[in-house]
């Protein structure tokens, strides 16, 4: 459930972090961070993506309130939001990075979906089963030839005469 991790810092410290963290995401389109701090943006992320498919003057106020730059917000509605119109949700992935080297701490590669990525994730169209040829009776087969290279013929190179001295 979003919005129940603390992340170690005061209620205000902690909404303009991830405030930032957002408005960098919908920028850049991708943010290396910790990983609790990850999953806390990418549900934040998802809501202003939301509120940009929507795309009416009050979903618009609300995601001016939350992301820190207007040109930001103008690239939500304009380009980030239609290219997920279709979408239902998970507009983020989050990769696992390893520990940070200095105080292990877990990181993360949080990426807005691209639409290679979403259709990547779509599960394949079952195939039906083949149907099974019928077979008739074995007709009687030729003895297969074996498989000769050909030798390519160099023509004959014709002598010059030699010329002689008189």
């Amino acid at each position: 459930m979003p919005r129940n991790r603390k992340l170690g810092r005061p209620t205000a410290h902690r909404n303009a972090m991830l405030r930032g963290m957002v408005t960098l995401l919908l920028e850049n389109g991708q943010i290396k961070t910790t990983l609790t701090r990850a999953k806390e943006v990418r549900s934040m992320t998802e809501k202003m993506i939301t509120l940009g498919k929507k795309n009416t003057l009050a979903s618009r106020r609300a995601a001016l309130a939350y992301i820190t730059k207007e040109d930001v917000v103008t690239k939500l509605f304009s380009e980030i939001a239609p290219r997920y119109a279709t979408r239902q949700g998970g507009y983020t992935q989050i990769f696992k990075l390893g520990a940070r080297r200095g105080d292990a701490a877990e990181m993360a590669l949080v990426k807005l979906l691209t639409e290679e990525t979403a259709e990547e994730k779509k599960p394949a169209a079952k195939k039906a089963p083949a149907k099974k040829k019928v077979e008739s009776a074995p007709a009687e087969e030729a003895p297969k030839k074996p498989a000769t290279r050909k030798k390519k013929v160099e023509a004959p190179v014709a002598e010059a005469p030699a010329e002689e001295n008189a």
